[in-house]
This record gives structure tokens, sequence and C-alpha cells, in this order.
């Protein structure tokens, strides 16, 4: 049986592996648009790879993903974060998981992971084909498919789509003349930007526990985040990105976040405990006996003078509204975002191929048998830390087994 992959990232990798897996008469062949296979696995994590994540319950896995949670339960019990660990470890590569949860290699170093794919599948007699873009995909009255590519055209019996998110819904065109319907594609996983603000002068801070919302929605995020040249990042960042993905699309990208430094702290608390402060300590200067250190000093010094105050001053000298001003700031900091910035390599989007049109037990088409689906090209995305790999693991090895049996 000739099987088709199309598209030579981890999905693709992992689909082709156990396609070839499954039955070892099957013909697999990887077609890739670009002269590069596995460009997301060498360039994650910093080039490290972040693997997976070290979240072994598939009910708290699945709540970490925007879109697609409720299906991958059941994708899950197939293919888990168990699976994905055992699957390198059985092939050398052992993993490693750092204090936030995230996986690697325990070489950090992306190249180890990509290696092992292409290492298994050469191992496993699997072709690859660059520089080929499929433009078109027909089925014949006899069963099975004609691929038209920019070079040529291609017989397969099976056809397994992994081609990745896509920045606009004309990259979906060739999926959508079959019948599928497309979740329009937005942006996930991305900073935001606060152009002419004095807040980036303090780049290179990083706040280990902060709450952001987004004022004109729904949406908030505790966790760490880091000041840029350009606004913010950081991990609470690119997972409220995540999750208000479509909204803040909706907003276009212009819109406002309030920020609690102090993350879950209560107004209450923080006043009494300044207030407190003050009369304990009337002579000490506000700078040298400021009670919240997991603020660096730039950053404290940034928040004196945002609110006016001379950090100089004795605390008997420090006024209510002074108090009242720095509580206002520590906990309800308000930025206005206008644009994002996303990085190109590591892009990743919401939107694809409906999940409606999917049968998840096999990741079938309902809509053209014998084309299965894998990876990003699904409306499945998660957030930062090894979330989206695993799904691409999940569906490939998911989409590879059925389609190659």
């Amino acid at each position: 049986m000739k099987i088709a992959v199309i598209g030579g990232g981890a999905a693709g990798f992992f689909a082709a592996i156990h396609a070839a897996t499954a039955n070892k008469t099957n013909e697999v062949t990887i077609y890739e648009k670009t002269g590069k296979l596995l460009t997301k696995v060498l360039v994650s994590g910093g080039g490290r790879c972040n693997v997976t994540h070290a979240c072994f319950e598939n009910n708290r896995l699945t709540t970490n993903y925007p879109r697609g949670e409720r299906p991958l339960k059941s994708a899950f019990t197939k293919f888990s974060t168990n699976d994905t660990v055992a699957w390198f470890n059985q092939r050398g590569v052992k993993l490693k998981t750092e204090s936030d949860g995230r996986m690697f290699p325990t070489t950090d170093n992306s190249e180890t992971i990509a290696n092992c794919l292409l290492n298994e599948v050469e191992k496993l007699k699997i072709n690859i084909v660059l520089n080929t873009e499929i433009k078109s995909i027909q089925t014949k009255m006899d069963g099975g498919f004609l691929l038209n590519t920019n070079n040529t055209t291609v017989n397969a019996d099976k056809i397994i789509v992994t081609t990745g998110g896509q920045a606009k819904m004309e990259g979906f065109n060739w999926l959508k003349t079959l019948g599928h319907n497309i979740e329009n594609p937005v942006p996930s996983l991305f900073t935001f930007n606060v152009p002419n603000n004095s807040i980036t002068e303090l780049m290179g801070t990083s706040i280990d526990q902060a709450k952001i919302k987004i004022i004109e929605t729904k949406h908030e995020f505790s966790g760490p985040i880091l000041i840029t040249h350009w606004g913010f990042s950081g991990p609470a960042i690119l997972k409220l990105s995540s999750y208000a993905a479509r909204d803040l699309a909706e907003l276009q990208y212009d819109f406002t976040i309030s920020i609690s430094w102090l993350n879950d702290k209560k107004e209450d608390a923080v006043r009494n405990e300044l207030m407190n402060l003050k009369a304990a300590n009337p002579t000490k200067h506000l700078r040298n006996l400021f009670p919240y250190h997991q603020l660096t000093k730039r950053l404290q010094d940034y928040m004196f003078a945002k609110t006016g105050i001379n950090a100089d001053k004795n605390w008997a000298d420090i006024s209510k509204a002074d108090v009242n001003n720095l509580v206002e700031v520590l906990l309800y900091d308000k930025y206005e975002v206008k644009g994002k910035t996303t990085f190109k390599d590591e892009f990743v989007t919401c939107g694809g191929i409906s999940l409606d049109d999917v049968l998840l037990k096999n990741m079938e088409s309902k809509k053209v048998k014998g084309l299965h689906f894998a990876g990003e090209v699904l409306d499945i995305d998660g957030i930062t830390g090894g979330f989206n790999f695993q799904a691409a693991w999940t569906t490939g090895f998911i989409a590879g087994t059925c389609a190659g049996k």
C-alpha cells in the first residue's frame, strides 16, 4: 500500500513512522514543500526541543488545549505523555523534567530529537521528497488518490495531511475543495507589544508570579512574565494569548491589560501591610524598606516613579494617598497593547480542519475515505510548554497506525 504523508514536521514524521510500522509492506513517502525537515523541532525551546510536558493524567493534560480539549480525551488514551517518554527512551533518548513541567532531551539539544526521528525513518526505509508542494488532491474512481504537485503527479492509496497551521485561510484552499470546513486560522502564542511605554526600559526583568487580565475580555492568567524591549512576554503572556486568541484577533490586537504584580494578593491585605510598615518604621526610607522582594529594585523604582512618589522619603512622610497609589500600581497596573510579536519559526495558530469533519478514533476525514490528518493542520492547539508537540505525537501516532493497517 502506498501512503503519502504531506508535511515533514513532527506530526508528519511520527505519522510516517507508525504507518510504516503498522505494515512492513507499506511504501511510505513524506512530501515536504520546502528544503528543510523538522523545522519546529529544531527551533523549539530555544534549540533544546520541548518534547512534551510532565502531565501524566489525561484529564489534566487536556485542560491545556484551548481548542481540542474534549476530543483529545479519547486520543490520549491511545498515545499519552507516558507513551511519548517511553517511545523516545526505547530509542536511547532520555528526557528530563524541568521545574515548570517542560520536558527536554537530557542533551539539551533539539538535534537529538530530530536525529532520532530521522534514524527511525531511515531504518523503516521511508522515502523523503523535498521541495515538492502538493497543489491538489484528486480521488480516483477505483479508490486511492492522485496528488498533483509542483513537479509531477503521484499515486497514493492513503494520504496523511500534516501540513501544520497556516497564516491565512488561502493556505487551506486545497483541502477546502475536498469539502472540508475550515475554522478561520488566527495566531496563537504571541507576545504583547506596548510601543512608546517606559516599561520597556526594564527589558530583561522577569517576575515569577503575576496575574494578567485582558480588560475587554474575561481572560486572565497567572505565571511568570518577562519585560522585553517591545512589551511583555513569558509563559503567562503566551498562555493568555493562546486562550484569548480569537477574541484578540477580533480586537485587532488593540486592547488593555491589567497586571497584578503581586499575583493573587488582595487589595485590603496589601494596603494593611503598607500602612503597618509605615507605622512601625517612620524613619526608614521607602526605597530601603519595601516589602515585596519578588519585584526587582528596578521594577520597584519604576513603580515609585509611576506613582510620583519620592522613594527617598521616610515612611512617616508617605501619605495615605501615596499608599493608595502604590496599591493601585501594584495590583491594577494598566497598559495599552498595540499589536503582537510572533516568532516565524515557532508560529502557532488556532484554526484549521474542523474537528466535526474528522473521525477522531482514527483521524480520518468524514468527507473523504482514506484521507487522514495529524498535527496543527487540525483545529487543535495547546498552550506553551510542550503541549503542541504532544498533540502532534498523539495525532500522528493515531493517523499513521490507522492509515497503515
